[in-house]
């Protein structure tokens, strides 16, 4: 069985919206699932994860959410050796930086030692056409597919 992490910060909801779509795919395809909201996440028990899909919102002009500030700090001191991730967010397209949040924290993740997964999942403001959502489950389904690869497991 795989065991995932999806940590997010939001605001509005639009951001936890697309965690709750991402963690419905994994408990379909029978993963153990941990959610929880990034400013009560110990960065350093992440490596308890086969895979970790970490999520927040775009603040400002393009830095991170305060909720999200320490859990980035943190990542500092802490070296994940191969841990598989993927980052997802959402944002505003009236402002100059889409969701930059989301490149931060993957590029962070990155620099830590994990392999992150190519595709970063950015959804305009909330996930409510049935094209969003689609896309919503398509990276979920998509990053479960890889994360089972790395693992060289079949949880299937």
């Amino acid at each position: 069985m795989l065991k995932a992490f999806i940590g997010y910060a939001s605001m509005s909801g639009n951001t936890e919206d697309i965690a709750n779509i991402i963690q419905e795919v994994l408990a379909h395809k029978g993963c153990e699932v941990e959610m929880q909201c990034l400013d009560t996440v110990d960065a350093d028990t992440l490596s308890e994860y086969d895979c970790v899909f970490i999520g927040a919102y775009t603040w400002g002009d393009g830095d991170l959410p305060y909720e999200a500030e320490d859990f980035f700090d943190e990542l500092d001191a802490l070296k994940f050796n191969g841990l598989n991730a993927a980052c997802f967010g959402s944002g505003d397209r009236a402002y100059p930086k889409y969701c930059a949040a989301v490149d931060l924290l993957a590029n962070k993740l990155a620099e830590r030692g994990c392999h992150v997964f190519d595709q970063l999942l950015k959804i305009e403001l909330n996930p409510e056409t049935d094209a969003q959502i689609k896309e919503c489950k398509e990276f979920a389904e998509n990053v479960y597919s890889w994360s089972i690869e790395k693992k060289g497991k079949s949880y299937v």
